[in-house]
């Protein structure tokens, strides 16, 4: 039986503790790691849940402020890039980008373009083709708020030094490599 705790934040500190998460060692051996390695590693685990929570409330406020959902976010991110790098944006590309269908995507664009974020314009170069573009208020909007708190990362990431920066980067990609869910990797079995 468990007991409960009268102090509602109890417990919340060791979420990623291993002993928490897995206390039969039933996914991870812990067979060559020391006690104090895995309470290092589930505090690192911790930081990266609130890493990743931080994000989600800036995601939210984002949203909230530009009005806008996630697909539109993506979409104007995506546009902001293209522009940043002289890219024409074509509803193709931002299709591929956002992983939508060609429905979903003029579905969008409408949604973007009747709220004045977007510009439909001919493509410069391809008659079949139109050029996406964010509107000028969209992009100071963007940039003067989401972009210049999601800036602020990069301070971070410059405090580290080079060979810093080399083990997070490798223990991101690794970790993400881990973790990424592969096709059919979750079918249920057949009957």
């Amino acid at each position: 039986m468990v007991e409960k705790s009268e102090d509602p934040t109890q417990g919340v500190s060791n979420l990623y503790a291993l002993d928490a998460s897995d206390p039969n060692a039933r996914l991870i051996d812990r067979t060559g790691h020391s006690a104090a390695d895995i309470e290092h590693i589930g505090e690192l685990m911790a930081a990266l849940a609130q890493l990743r929570e931080a994000e989600q409330r800036l995601t939210e406020a984002s949203q909230r402020y530009m009005k806008l959902g996630s697909t539109d976010m993506k979409a104007l991110h995506f546009l902001i890039v293209s522009q940043n790098t002289g890219t024409i944006a074509t509803p193709g590309a931002i299709a591929v980008h956002l992983d939508i269908s060609t429905a979903s995507t003029t579905k969008l664009l409408d949604r973007l373009e009747a709220a004045g974020h977007i510009i439909r314009a001919p493509h410069p170069h391809d008659r079949r083709a139109l050029a996406i573009s964010i509107t000028h208020e969209t992009y100071e909007a963007a940039v003067e708020t989401v972009g210049r708190q999601q800036a602020k990362r990069f301070h971070a990431a410059a405090r580290l030094t080079h060979d810093e920066r080399d083990v997070v980067i490798r223990f991101l990609q690794e970790m993400t490599q881990e973790i990424t869910v592969h096709e059919d990797q979750w079918n249920p079995p057949e009957p």
